[in-house]
């Protein structure tokens, strides 16, 4: 007898986690590798956080730092009849066709952390960063340093991404004045230190004059400040060249709260949450609220400046992590 009862309650506990399975909410995340930067192992871990299956989900994930890795993946979610499509898209181009066939498929789309270039009807809300905000107040802050000249090292993140056209746009347009100097403008890989390193480095050897390190994360900053370390090139606040980066990092922003990096350029990692809430009220039958004429969502981001940053901003305004190795 015993026997038997606990094979009818061992078969009740299967049949009631599957019954739990089946009520749960299908979604496939697409999203930039962890090993990316410390924003985006932030950015992961905020969403394994929410998206699970104890919080009633069923969840794929593809990571992948490339665009068509990344489309492949979201052709399969779709194949595999996922509820909904959250992405961070790697690159803005070439998401139209696999979000019009989501919408074939009524599954319903959100975009996280980069906008693509898709029309809004493809999408049921993007929370994302403003990148070219980003780009602009950070560019805006420099500008008001009236430094005496401009000789600008500029490190791009990678090439195509909503991240790298949105901070490099604010700092092509003081190029295209002449109010700035590029001395160099390359990418690091997809947002690699060692390669910014390699970057700085090459400046460096080359004896060519320059005065501004404006790097497109905190990653890539600080891989060029270690090459400016090694040659005995002063930085910061009492330095002769100015350091600013992406991103909020702590191991970064206490970089800027001792007076080693001059700037740094708030973008929030965590969407996961304000998403969740989004499907809850979809799976409710409730309207989202609170979006903009293009279906956005824009996290507030500010900057942070040597001079007047304080101990009590980051510890609100960081994330935990270490600086990468370089």
């Amino acid at each position: 007898m015993k026997k038997i009862l606990a094979l009818v309650l061992a078969l009740a506990m299967v049949l009631a986690a599957s019954a739990a399975m089946a009520d749960a909410i299908k979604v496939g995340i697409i999203n930039n590798p962890p090993s990316e930067s410390g924003y985006r192992a932030a950015n992961v871990a905020d969403f394994e956080k929410v998206f699970n299956e104890a919080n009633g989900y069923a969840v794929q994930t593809k990571y992948a730092g490339e665009n068509d890795e990344q489309l492949e993946a979201a052709r399969q979610f779709i194949t595999d009849g996922v509820d909904y499509l959250l992405v961070s898209a790697a690159a803005t181009t070439g998401w139209e066709a696999i979000l019009k066939d989501a919408k074939e498929q009524e599954i319903k789309v959100f975009l996280f952390d980069r906008m693509i270039d898709v029309a809004p009807e493809y999408y049921e809300a993007a929370v994302v960063s403003d990148m070219p905000s980003e780009g602009k107040n950070a560019v805006e802050w420099l500008v008001a340093q009236n430094l005496p000249e401009y000789k600008v090292v500029h490190i791009q993140g990678a090439i195509q991404s909503d991240a790298q056209i949105g901070r490099t746009a604010a700092m092509d347009e003081q190029f295209a004045s002449g109010k700035m100097t590029k001395v160099v403008q390359q990418a690091a890989g997809v947002w690699d230190p060692v390669e910014a390193k390699k970057i700085m480095q090459q400046v460096i050897d080359s004896k060519e004059d320059f005065n501004v390190l404006y790097a497109e994360n905190t990653g890539m900053a600080l891989g060029a400040v270690k090459a400016m370390d090694e040659a005995g090139i002063t930085h910061g606040k009492d330095g002769k060249v100015v350091v600013m980066a992406f991103d909020c990092d702590i191991w970064a922003m206490n970089e800027v709260l001792a007076g080693n990096w001059n700037f740094i350029q708030q973008c929030s990692p965590f969407q996961a949450s304000i998403i969740d809430e989004m499907i809850k009220k979809l799976e409710a039958g409730e309207a989202i609220e609170g979006l903009d004429e293009n279906k956005k969502l824009v996290n507030p981001e500010r900057g942070f400046d040597c001079a007047t940053i304080t101990a009590e901003e980051v510890a609100e305004y960081s994330w935990d992590g270490t600086a990468p190795e370089v």
